[in-house]
């Protein structure tokens, strides 16, 4: 990923995010940490440029270091928005975070559990299919 890329994820920046995909930019090129420029939106926190990578079907299943993709990125950083954008979206539920303490073994609901977010954990279990209402 080029600096300008993943810099306009980072900042939020959606006109420069809508003009990399224009020019062709591959929506999911990894950066030397092996994340994508979704990766990067969800944990910083930019819901739009998330809905506007999603719109150019960025794949919200690509995991980095410890088995973290953009659904258990957001919930760690506490982006509840985001994080139920990423659901929407189809985001798997069933991805397991790895290495590290703390997300070891531990899937998005898990984590958002863990962190006393329980609307955010019901409205993933929704997804899961386990019944639990929905916002």
């Amino acid at each position: 990923m080029r600096d300008a890329w993943r810099d306009a994820a980072v900042a939020g920046d959606v006109l420069s995010v809508e003009r990399l995909l224009a020019e062709g930019a591959n929506v999911n090129k990894l950066d030397r940490h092996g994340q994508t420029a979704l990766m990067q939106a969800a944990m910083h926190g930019r819901d739009e440029v998330v809905r506007v990578l999603l719109g150019h079907d960025a794949d919200p299943d690509v995991t980095a270091k410890y088995g973290l993709g953009a659904l258990m990125l957001a919930v760690i950083n506490h982006h509840v928005g985001i994080a139920k954008q990423l659901v929407d979206a189809g985001a798997a539920t069933s991805l397991c975070g790895r290495g590290a303490p703390g997300f070891a073994g531990k899937t998005a609901r898990q984590l958002a559990e863990s962190q006393d977010m329980p609307e955010l954990a019901a409205y993933i279990a929704a997804a899961e299919g386990n019944g639990a209402p929905s916002n």
